[in-house]
């Protein structure tokens, strides 16, 4: 399994196992698209509803037209939850998220928080994305959008 890569940077061999999704037709632009920088889901052609996860119908209109359209990468925390279990052997604490996104209400992906320390993650923490590259995917996380602000208690 290779390294992590965030964007353009150099692969992390120091980051933590992860099991990788089975890619299908219906999944593999999602998996994939991380390679442009880009996050992508998939469109409804006939309403513009955004599906995530991909459906081979719109839950709105019906229609099966659907194309993978990117998103700005933008949200934020809408939910999470701070994991002290050492799964992977690690002794660190790693932030799993509900990531809202702008551009549909209730476009929520759930992620892991990355770039800041756990206790700075709380709910309405402005985020944006970026890749771990786990070959043949690209995982995306999110980190804060600009300087991560410690949460008021």
């Amino acid at each position: 399994m290779g390294g992590a890569q965030a964007g353009g940077g150099e692969p992390d061999d120091a980051a933590p196992f992860r099991v990788l999704p089975a890619l299908d037709d219906e999944n593999r632009f999602f998996w994939t698209s991380g390679q442009d920088g880009c996050l992508r889901f998939l469109r409804c052609e006939g309403c513009g509803y955004y599906l995530h996860p991909p459906s081979p119908r719109c839950p709105v209109c019906g229609g099966t037209e659907l194309a993978p359209a990117a998103v700005s990468g933008r949200g934020e925390v809408f939910s999470f939850t701070v994991n002290h279990q050492p799964w992977d052997g690690s002794t660190e604490p790693y932030v799993v998220a509900l990531v809202e996104l702008p551009e549909q209400n209730g476009l929520r992906l759930t992620t892991n928080v990355v770039g800041c320390a756990a206790e700075d993650v709380h709910i309405g923490l402005p985020v944006r994305v970026r890749f771990e590259h786990r070959d043949p995917v690209w995982i995306p996380l999110f980190e804060p959008d600009g300087p991560a602000e410690p949460a008021v208690p």
